[in-house]
Protein backbone atom coordinates (compact mmCIF):
# COMPACT_ATOMS: atom_id res chain seq x y z
CA UNK A 1 0.00 0.00 0.00
CA UNK A 2 2.79 1.94 0.40
CA UNK A 3 3.98 1.50 -2.73
CA UNK A 4 0.34 2.97 -4.04
CA UNK A 5 0.47 5.88 -1.85
CA UNK A 6 3.73 7.11 -2.94
CA UNK A 7 2.54 6.75 -6.90
CA UNK A 8 -0.79 8.67 -6.26
CA UNK A 9 1.44 11.47 -4.47
CA UNK A 10 3.88 11.41 -7.27
CA UNK A 11 0.57 12.27 -9.59
CA UNK A 12 0.77 8.56 -10.90
CA UNK A 13 -3.06 8.34 -10.13
CA UNK A 14 -3.42 5.35 -12.64
CA UNK A 15 -0.88 2.73 -11.62
CA UNK A 16 -1.79 3.76 -8.08
CA UNK A 17 -5.33 3.35 -9.07
CA UNK A 18 -4.24 -0.50 -10.57
CA UNK A 19 -2.37 -1.33 -7.34
CA UNK A 20 -5.12 -0.43 -5.48
CA UNK A 21 -7.79 -2.30 -6.91
CA UNK A 22 -5.81 -5.35 -6.34
CA UNK A 23 -4.99 -4.71 -3.02
CA UNK A 24 -8.96 -4.19 -2.17
CA UNK A 25 -9.78 -6.99 -4.03
CA UNK A 26 -6.82 -9.05 -1.72
CA UNK A 27 -8.09 -7.19 1.83
CA UNK A 28 -12.05 -5.77 1.50
CA UNK A 29 -11.91 -5.69 5.16
CA UNK A 30 -8.70 -3.26 5.22
CA UNK A 31 -10.26 0.08 6.06
CA UNK A 32 -7.14 1.74 4.60
CA UNK A 33 -7.31 0.16 1.67
CA UNK A 34 -10.61 1.13 0.89
CA UNK A 35 -9.80 4.77 1.74
CA UNK A 36 -7.26 4.95 -0.61
CA UNK A 37 -9.06 3.43 -3.00
CA UNK A 38 -11.49 6.12 -2.96
CA UNK A 39 -9.08 8.89 -2.65
CA UNK A 40 -7.46 7.68 -6.03
CA UNK A 41 -10.92 7.61 -7.78
CA UNK A 42 -11.34 10.92 -6.80
CA UNK A 43 -7.95 12.32 -7.66
CA UNK A 44 -8.52 11.05 -11.32
CA UNK A 45 -12.41 12.58 -11.34
CA UNK A 46 -14.21 8.95 -10.82
CA UNK A 47 -16.20 10.63 -8.36
CA UNK A 48 -18.86 7.69 -8.78
CA UNK A 49 -16.87 4.83 -8.63
CA UNK A 50 -15.15 6.35 -5.32
CA UNK A 51 -18.11 6.47 -3.43
CA UNK A 52 -18.75 2.77 -2.35
CA UNK A 53 -14.40 2.78 -1.44
CA UNK A 54 -15.09 5.76 1.10
CA UNK A 55 -18.59 4.09 2.46
CA UNK A 56 -16.62 0.82 2.99
CA UNK A 57 -13.93 2.59 4.38
CA UNK A 58 -16.21 4.27 6.99
CA UNK A 59 -18.35 1.09 8.05
CA UNK A 60 -15.03 -0.58 8.57
CA UNK A 61 -14.14 1.88 11.48
CA UNK A 62 -11.58 4.60 9.98
CA UNK A 63 -10.43 6.72 12.82
CA UNK A 64 -8.64 9.93 13.51
CA UNK A 65 -6.85 12.40 10.47
CA UNK A 66 -7.96 9.64 7.94
CA UNK A 67 -11.87 9.27 9.01
CA UNK A 68 -12.32 13.11 8.59
CA UNK A 69 -10.61 12.72 5.49
CA UNK A 70 -13.33 10.12 4.57
CA UNK A 71 -16.11 12.05 5.37
CA UNK A 72 -14.98 15.29 4.02
CA UNK A 73 -13.84 13.03 0.42
CA UNK A 74 -17.35 11.27 0.60
CA UNK A 75 -19.65 14.47 1.35
CA UNK A 76 -17.94 16.18 -1.38
CA UNK A 77 -18.32 13.44 -3.69
CA UNK A 78 -21.69 13.36 -2.98
CA UNK A 79 -22.35 16.72 -3.44
CA UNK A 80 -20.41 16.54 -6.86
CA UNK A 81 -22.98 13.99 -8.31
CA UNK A 82 -25.89 16.25 -7.32
CA UNK A 83 -26.89 13.99 -4.49
CA UNK A 84 -26.98 16.67 -2.06
CA UNK A 85 -29.39 15.46 1.05
CA UNK A 86 -26.63 12.43 1.26
CA UNK A 87 -23.53 15.34 0.95
CA UNK A 88 -25.00 17.57 4.01
CA UNK A 89 -25.64 14.38 5.99
CA UNK A 90 -22.49 13.28 6.11
CA UNK A 91 -20.40 16.62 6.07
CA UNK A 92 -22.90 17.64 9.15
CA UNK A 93 -21.91 14.36 10.92
CA UNK A 94 -18.03 15.11 9.47
CA UNK A 95 -18.72 18.57 11.55
CA UNK A 96 -20.15 16.68 14.88
CA UNK A 97 -16.90 14.34 15.06
CA UNK A 98 -14.47 17.20 14.08
CA UNK A 99 -16.04 20.31 14.71
CA UNK A 100 -12.29 22.54 14.51
CA UNK A 101 -12.00 21.23 11.10
CA UNK A 102 -12.55 24.42 8.87
CA UNK A 103 -12.40 22.89 5.64
CA UNK A 104 -15.61 19.97 6.84
CA UNK A 105 -17.54 23.62 7.54
CA UNK A 106 -16.60 25.13 3.93
CA UNK A 107 -17.87 22.12 2.11
CA UNK A 108 -21.22 21.33 4.88
CA UNK A 109 -21.90 25.73 3.31
CA UNK A 110 -21.47 24.41 -0.19
CA UNK A 111 -24.19 21.48 0.35
CA UNK A 112 -26.37 23.38 2.52
CA UNK A 113 -26.35 25.86 -0.05
CA UNK A 114 -26.83 23.31 -2.83
CA UNK A 115 -30.01 22.25 -0.49
CA UNK A 116 -31.18 25.96 -0.66
CA UNK A 117 -29.99 26.61 3.10
CA UNK A 118 -28.58 29.40 1.99
CA UNK A 119 -28.91 31.15 5.72
CA UNK A 120 -27.55 28.38 7.21
CA UNK A 121 -24.77 28.57 4.42
CA UNK A 122 -24.09 31.92 4.95
CA UNK A 123 -23.55 31.94 8.87
CA UNK A 124 -20.87 29.09 8.63
CA UNK A 125 -19.54 31.04 6.53
CA UNK A 126 -19.43 34.34 8.22
CA UNK A 127 -18.56 32.46 11.03
CA UNK A 128 -15.39 30.92 9.61
CA UNK A 129 -14.43 34.53 7.94
CA UNK A 130 -14.62 36.37 11.04
CA UNK A 131 -12.71 33.34 12.91
CA UNK A 132 -9.80 33.34 10.28
CA UNK A 133 -9.09 36.10 8.74
CA UNK A 134 -6.21 38.56 8.23
CA UNK A 135 -7.49 41.22 6.32
CA UNK A 136 -7.25 44.27 8.75
CA UNK A 137 -10.59 46.17 7.24
CA UNK A 138 -12.44 43.26 7.77
CA UNK A 139 -11.24 42.42 11.17
CA UNK A 140 -12.35 45.97 11.94
CA UNK A 141 -16.41 44.95 11.23
CA UNK A 142 -15.67 41.64 12.87
CA UNK A 143 -18.26 42.56 16.23
CA UNK A 144 -20.91 43.28 13.82
CA UNK A 145 -20.21 40.24 11.14
CA UNK A 146 -20.67 38.18 14.46
CA UNK A 147 -23.83 40.05 15.30
CA UNK A 148 -25.65 39.54 11.80
CA UNK A 149 -24.49 36.12 10.68
CA UNK A 150 -27.67 34.82 12.55
CA UNK A 151 -29.95 38.01 11.71
CA UNK A 152 -29.39 38.01 7.85
CA UNK A 153 -33.16 37.81 7.31
CA UNK A 154 -33.93 40.56 10.03
CA UNK A 155 -34.50 44.18 9.03
CA UNK A 156 -35.04 47.55 11.50
CA UNK A 157 -36.98 50.50 11.11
Amino acid sequence: MKEAVRLREEGRHEEARERLLMLAEKEPDNAQIQFQCAWVHDSLGLEREAVPFYERALRLGLSGQDRQGALLGLGSTYRCLGEYEKAAAILEQGVRQFPGDRALQVFLAMALYNRNRHREAMEILLRLLADTTCDDSIRSYEKAIRFYLDKLDQTWE
